[in-house]
């Protein structure tokens, strides 16, 4: 199994956390998404992923991009430890805060919609760290309501699951981005706790071969 992808990027990220919870072994390629304008631009990487985003995952006969998707993938071919709980309504609601973070957050933070804020908006230092402020503030406010129902030691009680997957990432981010999170006590508990597990210590960005 090969994972093209970026050091800080939280969709490559998600997919790291997932394949050390399922102690997998694969080969990390990185795909620089600044230097030489972006190599996730050059031909070779199009070529694997028109997208020009990363991750990027190969095994055998099949080539993925999209992180849930490629979660998803190696669930069902590698059952045990799954990120999903047996009961069908908290599964969908592990689903639905997942989507929260990855389909409603995430975008909108993205390198590329950064890059044409600044380059074709003319959006300033500060204007760009306030539109990425508001919107995962409004994002990790309805993430800590939900919480309030759902978590123990994780998002869905004391098992992890792919909505722990999603959220430490973009809070991993929102730290990065200096975001006050002093309002949600909920999110920050999850966080601790998972990042005293070794998938989650293993996937952080800084200890990836291509951190910088």
């Amino acid at each position: 199994m090969k994972l093209y992808g970026y050091w800080r990027s939280s969709a490559a990220y998600r997919v790291r956390i997932a394949l050390h919870l399922k102690k997998l072994s694969f080969d990390s390629i990185p795909v620089h998404l600044v230097k030489n304008g972006g190599e996730q631009h050059s031909a070779d990487y199009v070529e694997l992923n028109p997208t020009h985003l990363v991750p990027s995952f190969v095994d055998e006969n099949i080539t993925l991009n999209q992180s849930l998707a490629i979660i998803d993938y190696l669930d069902e071919k590698f059952p045990k430890t799954s990120v999903y709980p047996a009961n069908l309504i908290t599964k969908m609601q592990v689903k639905a805060l997942s989507y929260d973070v990855a389909c409603e957050i995430h975008p909108v933070n993205n390198l590329r919609v950064q890059q044409y804020l600044v380059n074709e908006l003319g959006a300033t230092e500060v204007q760009k760290l306030a539109w990425s402020h508001h919107w995962m503030a409004l994002g990790f406010a309805a993430i800590e309501k939900k919480l309030a129902e759902s978590a123990g030691l994780y998002c869905f009680g004391n098992e992890v699951t792919l909505a722990d997957i999603c959220l430490i990432p973009q809070v991993y981010n929102a730290v990065r981005f200096k975001l006050d999170m002093s309002p949600y006590p909920l999110i920050n508990a999850v966080v601790e706790n998972c990042n005293k597990l070794p998938a989650f210590i293993d996937a952080l960005p800084e200890n990836q071969p291509d951190a910088t």
